[in-house]
């Protein structure tokens, strides 16, 4: 385990679980450091056991059957372990929708045809 990890676990173990805010952050080598109310990223704020599960389910490409054999269990279990770590996780939206504001003014500059419009509007299906 690299000393980063074992110092995280530290603060982990220090906090029992219970949520922590972030006061203070120091950009290393620059001499810059930034205080405020920081929260902590999603991943960050799993148990040092999730973070360990997900660092492995990343390294395995997914790969449940990897899974099965790293950690000597079954399939039903690697499967509700990432249930519950995907329930405490949001999703993060990466093609969000454009605003529909922005798709009535394309449509009335001529820039996507009625059609497209309601299709934008519509979103993903």
């Amino acid at each position: 385990m690299t000393e980063q990890a074992m110092e995280w676990q530290e603060l982990t173990n220090l906090t029992r679980g219970r949520p922590f805010v972030v006061e203070r952050v120091r950009l290393a080598g620059a001499g810059v450091a930034i205080e405020g109310e920081f929260e902590l990223p999603q991943l960050a704020q799993l148990s040092v056991e999730d973070q360990v599960f997900v660092t492995a389910f990343v390294r395995c490409h997914g790969s449940i059957k990897q899974m099965e054999r790293i950690f000597g269990v079954s399939y039903p279990t690697i499967k509700s372990r990432l249930n519950r770590i995907a329930e405490m996780l949001d999703f993060v939206e990466t093609d969000p929708a454009p605003p529909p504001a922005d798709v009535i003014d394309r449509l009335r500059r001529g820039e996507i045809s009625a059609q497209q419009a309601l299709s934008e509007l519509e979103g993903p299906t």
